[in-house]
């Protein structure tokens, strides 16, 4: 029996694939993203798992639904999925989401340019340029961002002593800086990212809680950042995430760049206003900014920006047969 049947628009953001689910939408309760992604989670989890794993998919894999607006202000609402999980909010899926939309004539903004959009974190103000059919860029004002946990000392099996910061750009960041046991991004394998960043992220999960302030159901420590030296000339940071549980982000990662000028801001090293270059494993590149300083529940945080590109690559219809064993998808871990 066809359990689903999903058409979708594949598009790839500075490199890290967006799978635009245009058909096949659960209907949701709540009357907040916040809300409609704790009921998919609890009862449509089967879709994101079919979409996003093997063999319709692949561990890098990550997509969203459009839905209609859940505030009178809104353009537009997005539900994230991903091999990782529902997310809060996704930067570059909301850069790829947006980009395919629009180009497809499935968003209508209220006014050109410029969008306003209900994600589960909170609300985002959007601006992109559109030449044509094509959309050229966007920008993502995003959720305030905060560095929640300093100097963080954990003892990693095969690797020894790490240090690290904890910080929140709409999802919960381990951000590890060069140190004694760990040289650089620059001197390190995919292969070593992968081994010891699953390590770190349990070990540090359960030496500190990540939980937003604000909203209870933003919780666990979910990603995990290296960075190191850049390869362009004009990056000011580079950087690879590490999500899931082997996936690798090929673009810069929006919302580890929100944490990392959080985290930047709070150790004095970025300012206001002064343009962030963040380059990823493959070389693309985000441009943030520091918008404005504000507080959540008396901690210290900023409101970033963060610009950049996506292409289309395809359209593709995806059929969900229950009879077939490996319906709703699997890894080979």
């Amino acid at each position: 029996m066809i359990k689903g049947t999903f058409f979708c628009i594949d598009a790839h953001t500075c490199g890290n694939p967006v799978r635009l689910v245009t058909s096949g939408h659960p209907i949701l309760s709540g009357s907040s993203m916040g809300e409609k992604r704790v009921n998919f989670i609890n009862e449509f989890d089967w879709i994101r798992k079919a979409l996003m794993f093997e063999p319709r998919g692949h561990d890098m894999m990550s997509g969203a639904f459009l839905y209609p607006p859940c505030s009178e202000n809104a353009d537009v609402s997005i539900l994230f999925i991903e091999t990782s999980g529902c997310l809060p909010m996704c930067g570059h899926g909301t850069i790829g989401t947006l980009t395919a939309g629009l180009e497809a004539g499935l968003i209508k903004p209220k006014v050109a340019g410029r969008l306003i959009v209900d994600v589960p974190a909170g609300q985002l103000q959007v601006e992109y340029q559109q030449t044509a059919a094509k959309v050229d860029w966007v920008k993502i004002y995003n959720i305030a961002s905060y560095l929640a946990h300093e100097n963080i000392q954990i003892d990693v099996p095969e690797l020894g002593s790490i240090t690290l910061d904890i910080a929140y750009g709409g999802n919960f960041y381990a951000i590890i800086e060069p140190q004694l046991n760990y040289p650089g991004l620059q001197d390190w394998s995919p292969d070593k990212i992968l081994k010891f960043s699953p390590l770190i992220r349990e070990i540090a999960g359960k030496v500190v809680e990540c939980i937003h302030p604000l909203d209870a159901k933003v919780n666990g420590l979910s990603h995990v950042m290296w960075t190191g030296a850049p390869q362009q000339p004009n990056s000011s940071a580079a950087n690879a995430v590490f999500y899931g549980d082997k996936a690798i982000d090929r673009s810069p990662c929006g919302t580890g760049t929100s944490a990392r000028m959080a985290q930047l801001y709070a150790k004095g090293l970025l300012k206001q206003g002064e343009p962030f270059v963040h380059e990823s494993i493959i070389g693309s590149q985000f441009v943030g900014k520091i918008e404005s300083v504000t507080e959540i529940a008396g901690i210290t945080a900023i409101m970033p920006s963060i610009q950049g590109w996506a292409r289309v690559t395809g359209h593709n219809q995806i059929i969900v047969d229950d009879e077939d064993p490996y319906a709703f998808g699997f890894q080979v871990v």
